[in-house]
């Protein structure tokens, strides 16, 4: 495979406005009392502490062993040690685990790391972009794989796709870092599964 390169778009950085797609408050009637919908019950947070650039971050934490060695195997980590003005949605290794296990085998098996590599850059915005900027909001963004991702911030909880931002805003040298409770598939990807009996990949549509 050839050294993967960042390839710097200028639709990478068009951002569709996030305060025009803000949603609107209801009106609360007159009398009615307004109760605060539960607290989301959330994955715990990994803690994530700064150390440097995105890699040497996420390399420090006992929480990202995955995800960092899927990094070095896709020729990524250097992208993330030295590229400026990044935003990475970082998978724990929990949200790794919860992929089926057939799928996660066949994703980190060696023969798959073009897949691998898709994967991984679809959860890479060539943007700084703390929930700060999509706070109330909902909005696309579109990621280096060239597949948009949907931020919505108008919840308590800020979220990518389906994927809940366990802890935001981690301030690495070069970028931020959003932590999520799940891998990011891009609708355009073929995620392969191993087949129980010979253990060989094959891929199927998700």
């Amino acid at each position: 495979m050839p050294p993967f390169r960042l390839i710097v778009s200028a639709a990478v950085a068009a951002i569709v406005p996030f305060a025009a797609l803000a949603q609107e408050a209801s009106p609360t009637p007159p009398g009615s009392a307004m109760s605060s919908p539960p607290a989301p019950s959330l994955p715990p947070s990994p803690n994530l502490v700064p150390y440097g650039s995105m890699t040497a971050t996420l390399k420090a934490s006992t929480e990202f062993t995955i995800l960092s060695k899927a990094l070095e195997a896709t020729q990524m980590s250097d992208v993330l040690a030295k590229t400026p003005g990044l935003t990475f949605f970082a998978p724990t290794d929990s949200a790794f685990k919860a992929l089926p296990p057939a799928e996660l085998h066949a994703l980190l098996d060696p023969k798959n790391v073009a897949t691998l590599q898709q994967v991984l850059t679809y959860h890479l915005v060539n943007l700084d972009l703390p929930t700060s900027k999509f706070k109330g909001a909902k909005g696309p963004v579109q990621s280096v794989e060239k597949g948009n991702l949907m931020l919505d911030g108008s919840g308590a909880v800020p979220r990518v796709n389906d994927a809940d931002i366990i802890q935001p805003d981690v301030k690495a040298a070069n970028g931020t870092i959003q932590v999520v409770d799940k891998v990011l598939i891009p609708g355009d990807v073929n995620l392969p599964t191993a087949n129980a009996d010979t253990g060989s990949a094959s891929p199927t549509g998700r």
